[in-house]
């Protein structure tokens, strides 16, 4: 295990030990200017824990300018990890934002993470790319929380930069619409450099993506107004602090007994600023990847979680995704039928975009309303769709916008959390 991740291990330890948990006010001062406005932070050229294993999202090569992009996303990582690897634990912590303002602790205190042993796993939760996470116990509190293991390759991998990155990210927000991050346990001794290591965060019910499959239930619309509300709460405080979260989709949204909906699952996420830095295109869910990924950008901005945002919207109305594609050149087939085909008109600046030399079917017309009868979405609610499924990402929705849009202030209203519909929770259903 890398000595830089080692010690910053221990320095979150540090802070745990020393029961400071005033995670954002204390140590990480956030932006809440609008990422519209002027005020933009500026980079500051330090690492930046990009994009570090290529398959962070489902893609397929569709042509020959993917080995070539390859190569590049190959560098950038390598001139990360080469970075990472030259770092002293402090400067790591400082690197990856969790600047220290504990004072060290006595010689006498154990430097140590807490034994993953002090919670009582009950059951798996869920196994994806990154990690297992299981429901467990902890012995000490009694709360029931979820346990994220890292997942490496192998025992001699350095620590994965997107487990770092999100470790790092969580740590600087707190909101109510966002998932709890509590702290790091790991199993094994730090001091060996031979351990796994755990994230423990809150225990949610549900994912959303889960619950739909399971379920079958049909939202309404005042259910998914709800719903939309708490996301774009969600979206605009993580905007609001600089940081884009790149794979918002159902399954990275959870859902507890009392109503609330939460963002999880920041490991592809990163901070940006002004100016725009190229960014790998390598990133979101290919049903929620927005057109100008697909066209092979590698500058954009918080217009891409916005588009994700309509692909949720819809998928909660539609219970199956608007545009399910098998690969990218398919994605945006689906999409331009849908949708119309762009052009310079309404896209200006489409026809530079790499991907837009492809020949593509002229589809004219929109076709949302074929999709969403009036019965299962209103006009006001349309717009809102189409605002958040607009081609020009300088014109599409910003969250703050989408949150006082008059689709929420029409009958039916939407439905207090309290009120939301309850569903056993994961572990009941498997029983």
């Amino acid at each position: 295990m890398d000595a830089g991740v080692l010690e910053f291990l221990r320095n979150l330890q540090n802070e745990y030990l020393k029961g400071d948990r005033n995670r954002v006010n204390s140590r990480n001062t956030l932006k809440t200017t609008s990422p519209h406005s002027s005020e933009f932070p500026t980079e500051t050229g330090e690492i930046d824990y990009d994009d570090d294993d290529h398959h962070v999202a489902e893609r397929t090569i569709i042509s020959s300018r993917w080995a070539n992009d390859a190569d590049r996303q190959t560098n950038e990582a390598d001139e990360d990890k080469q970075k990472l690897n030259r770092k002293t634990g402090s400067e790591l912590a400082q690197v990856t934002g969790c600047r220290n303002s504990v004072s060290p602790p006595p010689d006498d205190m154990e430097l140590c993470c807490r034994s993953v042993h002090e919670f009582e796993k009950r059951g798996k939760i869920n196994e994806g790319t990154y990690g297992v996470v299981y429901r467990a116990k902890d012995s000490k509190t009694g709360e029931i929380v979820a346990l994220k293991k890292v997942k490496m390759k192998n025992e001699n991998e350095k620590f994965p930069l997107t487990s770092l990155r999100e470790i790092n990210i969580l740590r600087s927000l707190r909101n109510p619409y966002i998932v709890d991050f509590k702290e790091v346990v790991v199993d094994g001794d730090i001091d060996d450099g031979v351990f796994d290591v755990y994230m423990v965060m809150e225990y949610m019910d549900h994912d959303l993506k889960g619950l739909m499959e399971k379920t079958g239930y049909p939202f309404s619309q005042s259910e998914v107004k709800c719903l939309m509300l708490q996301l774009l709460e969600g979206v605009k405080y993580v905007h609001e602090n600089w940081i884009l979260h790149r794979d918002l989709k159902t399954s990275n949204l959870l859902l507890n007994k009392c109503g609330e909906l939460k963002i999880c699952d920041f490991g592809l996420s990163r901070q940006y600023g002004n100016p725009l830095k190229p960014y790998s295109d390598w990133v979101v869910t290919l049903p929620y990847r927005s057109p100008e990924l697909l066209l092979e950008a590698n500058e954009y901005s918080t217009a891409i979680d916005m588009w994700s945002v309509g692909c949720i919207m819809a998928e909660l109305l539609l219970k199956r995704p608007l545009f399910n594609g098998t690969s990218e050149i398919n994605q945006l087939h689906k999409i331009f039928r849908i949708l119309g085909t762009p052009n310079e008109t309404i896209w200006p600046g489409f026809s530079k975009l790499p991907g837009a030399k492809a020949k593509f079917v002229e589809h004219k017309y929109n076709q949302l309303r074929k999709i969403f009868q009036a019965h299962v979405l209103s006009d006001g609610g349309l717009d809102l769709l189409n605002k958040l499924l607009t081609y020009d990402p300088e014109k599409r929705i910003t969250a703050e916008a989408a949150l006082v849009h008059e689709w929420f202030r029409e009958i039916p209203l939407p439905k207090s959390k309290e009120f939301m519909p309850t569903f056993p929770a994961r572990h009941e259903q498997d029983r």
